[in-house]
């Protein structure tokens, strides 16, 4: 099995170097993630300039491993590109989670949606971050359970995993869809300048079988997702209101 990993922390994280490590055990493995961190890039393409790469200046213990300067997606392109029969790609370990309203601005995510549109399974991997590194040794018997469960599983998938700090079993779940206040905080710079930072706070609890709530609850959350954003049912109220299969909007 050939996997290509990337994520959007960039090259020298060492959530990336733990996923590495852990899917060795599984095939052939090839690292190609951002130069630099692109935390919340979201499904953002490079079309503008010509992408580059170069050796990771790191070593990743055997593994061949390499930076673009570009979004994680653009990594799954040229990675695959340039390694070709890619049977999957993951992505991450992510410092920090990537839960309900996060996979929609979520580089980690959208990596493993980048693979999915060019017909190789994506998996998208992530774990809290708090005052000090997460634990990768100890999530490593986790991160090895969840890739045995889902390498071997046929057709094109996407999944979105995410670990807690200490795991105690995993649940298959769904997304955590809930209403957020946007709030923004302003600040000063050293030199008296202004500046803003966007944050979010939920405006009400995770439903049980969530992802939120599994990772809150100390289970490890596998969600299967989809690209297909339709809404079916308001699509169905409209096919059956106009009486026809394609409907007029109004």
């Amino acid at each position: 099995m050939r996997i290509l990993i990337t994520n959007d922390d960039g090259i020298y994280s060492p959530g990336i170097a733990a996923l590495a490590k852990v899917a060795l055990k599984f095939g052939e493995v090839r690292v190609v993630a951002p130069d630099v961190e692109q935390s919340s890039m979201g499904h953002a393409v490079t079309h503008s300039r010509p992408l580059s790469y170069k050796k990771s200046p790191i070593e990743f213990e055997g593994i061949e491993a390499y930076r673009v300067n570009g979004t994680p997606a653009d990594c799954v392109a040229l990675g695959t590109h340039l390694w070709t029969k890619t049977d999957v790609v993951l992505s991450g370990i992510n410092m920090g989670p990537n839960l309900g309203n996060g996979m929609w601005h979520s580089g980690t995510l959208a990596a493993a949606k980048q693979a999915v549109l060019l017909g190789i399974k994506g998996i998208a991997l992530s774990t809290p971050v708090g005052k000090t590194e997460p634990d990768f040794e100890a999530l490593a018997p986790f991160v090895e359970e969840s890739l045995e469960l889902l390498l071997d599983r046929p057709g094109l998938s996407l999944f979105n995993v995410n670990f807690p700090e200490k795991p105690k079993g995993m649940r298959w779940t769904r997304q955590s869809v809930r209403l957020y206040d946007g709030t923004i905080v302003p600040g000063t710079d050293p030199l008296g300048r202004k500046h803003y930072w966007f944050t979010v706070t939920p405006l009400e609890p995770a439903d049980e079988g969530t992802d939120r709530w599994a990772v809150e609850n100390d289970y490890v959350s596998i969600t299967p997702l989809r690209l297909d954003l339709t809404n079916e049912e308001e699509l169905k109220s409209m096919l059956e209101k106009e009486g026809t299969e394609y409907p007029i909007a109004k």
